[in-house]
């Protein structure tokens, strides 16, 4: 019996570029369908199932930030790899915020396309049966729903706060760096300067700890941070 293929959705307005990633990620054994604007691939995200969405940010109609929204608003772990001139560290963390999983600028090299393609596939693909609930004090992740659940009861988490908390729970005891969470869980290097892994830390804490009196997310001054009771 043969495999199905990766489902990914190109929403890409400079026919040239569509193409160029049409043709290539279908060499790569993908199955490829692509919109011309920010409506049409609206449209295509609320009739079809998609593995992957790659955006641009400068769409007609509605943007890739918009559509991420929509996506995260439909489904939380479709995983969204955009495509943008805007490369500065505030235009990332907008598009992070919004549920965006990886930026890549443009002009880009497909080879670094394809490898950025194929880790948020790996990411979002089910973990192992032996993983399937993480637990510290009354936090529980259940990996195959991809939820949180703090004494009993049930935390709503985005893509991106997913993966950041399974990474703190896999290495619970343990200090984290930035760079190592930057590296482990945004696959990029840190850059001095920017503060998209404090805002995440932030959500998490908002969600985690905020209405427990046990706080279970600690900074670790000059080192990172730790998920573990005190």
């Amino acid at each position: 019996m043969t495999s199905r293929k990766p489902a990914i959705l190109v929403v890409e307005d400079e026919t040239k570029v569509a193409q160029f990633l049409k043709k290539g990620l279908e060499t790569q054994a993908f199955s490829v369908t692509v919109a011309a604007d920010g409506r049409e691939g609206k449209r295509l995200l609320g009739s079809e199932h998609y593995d992957l969405a790659i955006l641009d940010v400068n769409l007609p109609f509605i943007n890739g930030i918009e559509l991420t929204n929509y996506i995260r608003r439909k489904d939380t772990y479709v995983p969204v790899l955009m495509l943008t001139a805007l490369d500065t560290t505030a235009d990332k963390l907008t598009g992070f915020e919004a549920g965006v999983d990886d930026y890549l600028a443009k002009p880009f090299d497909f080879l670094e396309l394809l490898a950025r393609v194929r880790v948020l596939l790996r990411r979002s693909c089910p973990p192992d049966e032996t993983e399937r609930l993480l637990t510290l004090a009354d936090l529980e992740l259940d990996c195959h729903e991809k939820v949180a659940r703090r004494a009993g009861r049930t935390i709503v988490l985005t893509a991106r706060e997913y993966t950041l908390l399974h990474y703190l729970m896999r290495n619970q005891g343990r200090v984290v760096s930035r760079v190592d969470i930057a590296e482990q869980v945004w696959d990029i290097s840190f850059e001095t300067g920017t503060n998209v892994i404090d805002v995440y830390i932030n959500y998490l804490r908002n969600k985690i700890d905020k209405d427990s009196p046990t706080k279970l997310i600690h900074t670790v001054i000059g080192m990172g941070y730790v998920l573990r009771e005190k």
